[in-house]
């Protein structure tokens, strides 16, 4: 399909009503990992499945409002050690692979033979790795802020950020000395694994207010000191932080570009790529990257948005996109 950029990105953003789940419950999935799902919506419309970013983040109520709550049936989850999921940032048995197989667990459990993916960040990744695994059972893909998991995406996250966000990259960096700064990433995942859970939540601090004040295109106000506030927002930081460090290291693909050597296995299915064109957490080049693999796919940059879901010019396109595929059947 044909690439475009978004129009009247200042538009209100027409995400759906709020809603309840009509279903919630837990899914063991192993010995150690249970899954948190929820399903809202209509119970016989056709499944769509919301994929999480992070890893880690986990999902909120706020997600459930992407999808025409008439017609589809709205499957959510925390993968594991997110969210709602147990046990709460569990690393162990904690890999891309564990998570595929958990969504065909999830699919076989409810009941689904076919769904629609949505998935944005890490989601996007996830559900490019779900699909190439199985792609029988996907009827669609809605994908937004393309990360492939490459190194090059990695160091970018790592050192790349610093050439527009320098002031938060220092504020990244601060708590390490100067050796300790040759290699971020093993010197960040030693910290968020230390026995010491204030040395954990400090750098979980550092780690997710790094990121957090690098996602719109306009930042808003960000105390990192928040973040562990409460038990609750201390849970999440420290999720999002462990998972993200530990995927980086522990959870890579082979080959490297993995994703789209792979891409000839899903090119027929349905695909929209919605990406901000000042998306400085997963830049365009990468989106551009799977639209070069995947020329059938309808690209969609939205001209005035960063990396965040909830900027009005990302959301109508992922809205429209989520309702176009309406006429699929399941």
């Amino acid at each position: 399909m044909f690439s475009r950029k978004a129009e009247g990105a200042h538009a209100t953003a027409p995400l759906y009503p709020p809603l309840g789940a009509f279903d919630s419950g837990f899914l063991q999935v192993d010995g150690l990992h249970a899954l948190y799902y929820e399903q809202s919506g209509n119970p016989k419309g056709v499944p769509i499945v919301f994929l999480h970013g992070g890893p880690g983040a986990g999902a909120q109520d706020k997600h459930r409002q992407f999808f025409d709550p008439d017609h589809y049936r709205i499957v959510i989850f925390d993968q594991r050690g997110a969210g709602r999921s147990t046990p709460h940032g569990e690393l162990k048995d904690n890999t891309t692979g564990h998570l595929v197989a958990d969504m065909e667990s999830l699919r076989e459990h409810l009941g689904i033979g076919r769904w629609h993916l949505f998935g944005g960040s890490w989601g996007s990744t996830l559900a490019l790795a779900y699909a190439i695994a199985h792609p029988g059972r996907v009827l669609s893909m809605t994908l937004r802020g393309i990360f492939l998991m490459r190194q090059s995406e990695i160091d970018y996250f790592l050192r790349g950020m610093r050439n527009i966000f320098p002031e938060a990259w220092e504020a990244f960096v601060s708590p390490l000395d100067d050796g300790e700064r040759k290699d971020l990433l093993s010197s960040y995942y030693k910290r968020l694994t230390h026995a010491d859970e204030k040395i954990r939540l400090a750098a979980a601090e550092k780690w997710s207010g790094y990121e957090s004040a690098c996602l719109r295109l306009i930042p808003e106000p960000y105390d990192p000191a928040l973040t562990t506030q409460t038990p609750e927002a201390a849970a999440y930081t420290l999720s999002i932080a462990r998972l993200e460090c530990h995927y980086f290291i522990h959870s890579r693909f082979d080959p490297d570009d993995y994703l789209l050597k792979n891409i000839g296995r899903i090119r027929n299915i349905p695909c929209v790529i919605v990406q901000g064109r000042y998306d400085i957490v997963c830049p365009p080049v990468t989106a551009y990257d799977l639209h070069k693999a995947w020329p059938e796919a309808q690209f969609i940059i939205v001209p005035d948005a960063g990396h965040s879901s909830s900027e009005p010019g990302t959301v109508r396109e992922l809205v429209a996109a989520t309702n176009g595929f309406r006429t699929i059947k399941a």
